[in-house]
């Protein structure tokens, strides 16, 4: 009879074993960029995401800036510090570029968090260049938006329309 209670024992802590490696997996799962251009895979440096808001967009993709008013003010400076005024317009509805508070978008992807950030970070076909550190300014690794930044104005873009992009 002991032996059997040992052996479920051993059988319970193993299969708590198992799952807690599962649950550890499924945790290290972050997200997968992808460019705007064509679709191929986007690799950034996992230390870019340096704030736990960062962080928490690459577990999930979700922006945990969206409805913070903090936040959204300094995306709101963030856009026009880096001159996103010039082609869409003061409040992102459009210029010479696209409009960017949706319900349409010239990129689909940009409905969602991630497809957004992605289209910023590494730019497009249609003409606006890289945002993301180091890729702004191959000549300059410092010259660019850090994820954080780039979280802060996507927030800031989301208070204009009823696309909040974390659906």
């Amino acid at each position: 009879m002991l032996g059997n209670k040992a052996f479920k024992s051993t059988l319970f802590v193993g299969m708590l074993t198992l799952a807690g490696l599962t649950l550890a997996f499924q945790a290290k799962a972050d997200v997968k960029f992808v460019t705007t251009q064509d679709g191929s895979p986007l690799e950034i440096k996992a230390d870019l995401f340096d704030t736990p808001e960062a962080k928490e967009f690459l577990k999930t993709g979700k922006n945990p800036y969206i409805g913070n008013e903090e936040a959204i003010k300094k995306g709101k400076k963030i856009f026009g510090l880096y001159s996103c005024t010039q082609c869409h317009g003061p409040d992102a509805k459009g210029q010479v570029g696209p409009g960017l508070i949706g319900p349409t978008f010239r990129y689909p992807k940009d409905a969602t968090n991630k497809g957004m950030f992605e289209t910023i970070w590494n730019g497009t076909n249609g003409g606006m260049g890289a945002k993301g550190l180091g890729l702004m300014d191959p000549s300059d690794p410092t010259n660019g938006l850090k994820p954080d930044e780039v979280l802060k104005v996507i927030a800031w873009i989301r208070s204009h329309g009823g696309v909040n992009g974390n659906e």
